[in-house]
């Protein structure tokens, strides 16, 4: 007799609406044929009732069954007729195919601020609305500029945005470079997307760092790439760990955010820029710089990117324009090799056949206006307020049980919590106060870190939000004991 197989990732309730869809495809339960109650169909099973009522309400849903008060449930005779025809099983369908879903940390934080809006959110890693250039936007939007045809664009991204980021690449982050070598994408994740899908294969070994905001994404995983961490620690990773890893995995490629990195807020220090680079250039090894964080330096004078010290032609240096300017511009870019650059406009052209082109020329009129370089001193001056309000309330509300390092820049503040604490339990407790932040183990790190990002929320949310999540802490550990 058949029984559902509990060491399975698939819920009980599921298998059991499975089993029986197809005990019903198979013509074992004829249309209009009636089905077990769900008591006798739970003790049968072994499962509790509810989990049957759980799977007959899957099975309706479907159309495959039919409950009427006094009559029982049946198999429906309007679906199945007398030929049976089948809807598909999207769960199935859903369940399978090689791109995962995020994290359970990631789902449950998008759900519950999609739930309560009013949520003090240090969780979403994007500016919020009351530091975002959205007058200056706004002022450049509504100019007289739509006036070629919108047609699909070059697969490398708009024209005049790729001379405008030869110049902002040259002006900001000391990278020379040509509009040839430069690819539009969709933000950064598409152009890590990209280099994971077109220049990786299903079994390579890529190094990143520990922790990271890498570990956090499952493309990798989902392109078969296996992950080997670089442990970072006050001056950014160490360039000999990762010589190791290439003689222990033959790792094919190292993938670094070296500036006010995600989550920690580290910086690699200048001198392990260089003997990372000459690391890599030994062993021939690429680089992925992903630069999202560098302008937000507090004082203004952000560290060189690696790619403006790379005379060896090693590294893929990738920015964008949400952490500095707009998330939903969905603007980002990549510099490469020529012949790289061509390979992924490739592969992108027949993903969605380029972006569009209104954002590019919005983001390339922000790059070239008088009204850039003004917003970016706003910017680095707010968000380095925010910090500050959120540092003071950390050490108000919670004192010695939290340690953290004050970051230079960037939007984010890695804090660890000194007693031990379930972080599940301490994440509920917190949306349920009506404050949100990231654990710690989604970049892959021990469940005694949180991420709080401080760019988000409003000034006048920070110090009552870290109140919400003091009292959320004390409330489990409290519980306890």
């Amino acid at each position: 007799m058949w029984q559902p197989d509990r060491l399975s990732k698939q819920p009980l309730y599921q298998q059991i609406a499975d089993h029986l869809e197809r005990r019903i495809s198979f013509g074992e339960f004829p249309p209009s044929s009636l089905l077990p109650s769900e008591r006798k169909l739970a003790e049968k099973l072994g499962v509790n009732r509810s989990t049957i009522v759980l799977a007959y309400a899957e099975l309706r849903s479907l159309g495959v069954i039919e409950s009427h008060s006094g009559s029982g449930t049946r198999v429906s005779k309007h679906k199945w007729g007398l030929t049976p025809r089948h809807t598909p099983n999207w769960h199935r369908y859903v369940e399978g195919g090689h791109f995962l879903p995020n994290l359970p940390f990631l789902r449950r934080i998008r759900e519950a601020l999609e739930q309560n809006r009013s949520l003090i959110d240090f969780a979403s890693g994007e500016l919020g609305a009351d530091i975002s250039p959205v007058a200056e936007i706004n002022q450049l939007m509504s100019q007289d500029y739509y006036t070629e045809y919108l047609g699909y664009d070059n697969p490398q991204g708009f024209l005049p945005l790729r001379k405008s980021l030869v110049t902002y690449l040259d002006t900001y982050r000391n990278i020379p470079t040509t509009e040839s070598s430069i690819l539009i994408t969709s933000g950064s994740q598409q152009s890590l997307y990209l280099i994971t899908q077109c220049l990786l294969a299903p079994g390579d070994a890529v190094a990143i760092e520990d922790p990271s905001y890498y570990y956090s994404l499952p493309m990798f995983q989902s392109a078969g790439i296996r992950l080997f961490r670089l442990p970072v620690d006050r001056q950014g990773i160490n360039p000999e760990d990762v010589r190791t890893l290439y003689k222990k995995h033959r790792i094919k490629m190292v993938f670094i955010n070296p500036n006010h990195q995600n989550p920690s807020g580290v910086v690699l220090s200048p001198e392990r820029q260089v003997e990372l680079l000459n690391v890599s250039s030994e062993l021939g090894l690429p680089i992925v710089e992903d630069d999202p964080f560098s302008l937000t330096t507090y004082n203004g004078i952000p560290t060189p990117p690696l790619k403006s010290i790379d005379t060896f032609g090693s590294v893929l240096y990738i920015g964008s324009m949400s952490k500095i300017a707009a998330s939903g511009l969905r603007v980002g870019w990549m510099v490469a090799p020529r012949s790289v650059i061509e390979r992924l406009a490739d592969a992108r052209q027949q993903m969605d056949y380029g972006l569009s082109v209104v954002p590019q020329r919005v983001a390339a009129q922000f790059l070239n206006s008088p009204l850039f370089e003004p917003h970016l001193e706003r910017l680095r001056m707010r968000i380095q307020s925010k910090r500050d309000l959120l540092v003071t309330s950390l050490r108000k509300e919670l004192g010695d049980m939290v340690s953290f390092d004050i970051p230079e820049g960037g939007l984010h503040l890695w804090c660890r919590i000194k007693p031990e604490v379930n972080e599940s339990r301490l994440l509920e407790e917190c949306i349920r106060r009506g404050v949100i932040y990231v654990p710690g183990s989604v970049y892959g790190s021990d469940s005694d870190y949180v991420r709080f990002t401080f760019a988000r929320a409003r000034e006048e949310d920070i110090v009552p939000g870290i109140a919400k999540f003091a009292d959320a802490l004390n409330t489990v550990l409290n519980d306890k004991i």
